[in-house]
């Protein structure tokens, strides 16, 4: 392909303004965007690829700021089967579904840093990582059975174990301040488990070595005690107060709500999309319980947060990738946010808390051409988003769904 692109004809969602640019053409040169030219313009001709997107809706590419690779009993699947399994769920998010970033939220033996350096080297072709290495926790913290959890206990167990993150390439920290929905009996959300040592401790080293706190908070105590301390992110929020409201309001934290875990279950799935994904899910009737029950609350507190200004990007927390973004793209709109709200969460909010938002998350002259097109307005059904035609990365196509003409 040649260095300069030229997308014609396009209706551009830029998720920068709601209203979309009609018959509008996006010039890609050199991996950047070079020209967004208004009311079918075309640049001087020259050496480049031309193509005609008939109307089609071009946005930026979709992002998920909370993944985690699969999870398997230890000994069920060889190590380098998972890291290989990792990669195929990565690069198929992106030529399947459009997701040009991701944020990873624990993964073992620190394969997002490798597929991440793979990506960024060229080796292979897939979204952008950005790595966490394995989530920390106590003993008896909460996911253990997933083999992402480093336990730690004390503050230096904490600071030693932060320094390793680092010292093996990771670009932030997560730190599993309480317990989640899934998980044993002694593993519950509205528990805490950090003493207040341990906090002070983790948070400190993270700041003395410039690194973001994602923190994993799940019930009022442990988000006032995150966002006090200086978390970059909150994930879940599955029980808050208006304290905590005012508090991710006024130390401008950002929020990352996760709604598939507390939603899907058999009796909440209300599309065929969400039936299916169910089905092959087979969560545990225990654990489906636990998710229903904390379902509504969980889905109060993500409209607060949403009504109040909270700054909320989109992550799904569940697997695998090419669906779970989808999914939980529904779920928001489902819970009240718009769709214009929610492709924002899913790009250029996604992008600003992963630190990209300069280069990434919107359509505009001098970012980097991480695009999509679909053939149907987002806009106005938030599902259009499946409607894939084209994936480009840094103006490059990876992925093309169009019917070849008759």
């Amino acid at each position: 392909m040649a260095a300069r692109v030229v997308l014609t004809n396009a209706t551009v969602i830029d998720c920068v303004q709601p209203a979309p640019l009609e018959h509008a053409t996006v010039v890609v040169e050199n991996g950047r965007i070079a020209e967004i030219l208004a009311g079918l313009r075309l640049p001087p001709a020259g050496d480049e690829t031309v193509i005609d997107l008939r109307g089609a809706y071009l946005l930026p590419g979709l992002w998920d700021v909370h993944i985690h690779p699969d999870y398997y009993p230890y000994g069920e699947l060889p190590l380098a089967d998972q890291v290989t399994l990792f990669g195929h769920r990565l690069m198929s998010g992106l030529t399947e579904a459009g997701i040009v970033g991701v944020r990873c939220a624990g993964a073992h033996h620190f394969m997002d840093v490798a597929w991440k350096r793979a990506f960024d080297s060229g080796q292979f072709t897939g979204p952008r990582v950005y790595a966490s290495g394995y989530f920390l926790t106590t003993t008896a913290g909460h996911f253990l059975h997933s083999g992402h959890a480093l336990e730690c206990d004390g503050p230096y167990g904490f600071v030693k174990a932060i320094r390793e993150q680092i010292k093996n390439g990771v670009d932030h920290i997560k730190l599993n301040l309480s317990g989640g929905i899934m998980g044993p009996d002694w593993d519950r959300h509205w528990h805490s488990f950090l003493l207040e040592e341990e906090l002070r401790a983790a948070f400190a080293i993270c700041k003395q070595r410039d690194f973001k706190v994602m923190a994993h908070a799940t019930n009022p105590e442990s988000v006032k005690h995150a966002v006090r301390l200086g978390a970059h992110s909150i994930e879940h929020g599955y029980l808050m107060d208006d304290e905590c409201i005012e508090l991710l309001v006024k130390h401008n934290a950002w929020y990352v709500p996760t709604l598939c875990i507390s939603h899907l279950t058999p009796t909440q799935a209300s599309n065929d999309w969400e039936r299916r994904w169910v089905a092959q899910r087979n969560l545990s009737h225990a654990l489906c319980c636990r998710a229903e029950a904390a379902s509504e609350v969980h889905a109060a507190w993500f409209r607060r947060a949403l009504d109040a200004g909270v700054r909320m990007a989109l992550g799904s927390d569940a697997r695998p990738l090419r669906e779970a973004t989808l999914l939980e793209m529904g779920l928001w709109t489902k819970d009240g946010a718009t769709p214009w709200q929610t492709l924002v969460a899913a790009t250029r909010n996604a992008a600003a808390i992963c630190g990209a938002g300069d280069d990434l998350g919107t359509v505009e002259v001098g970012k980097l051409a991480d695009i999509i097109v679909v053939s149907a307005n987002p806009l106005e059904d938030i599902d259009n988003v499946r409607k894939l035609l084209l994936v480009l990365k840094e103006g490059r196509i990876v992925s093309d769904k169009r019917r070849p003409a008759s």
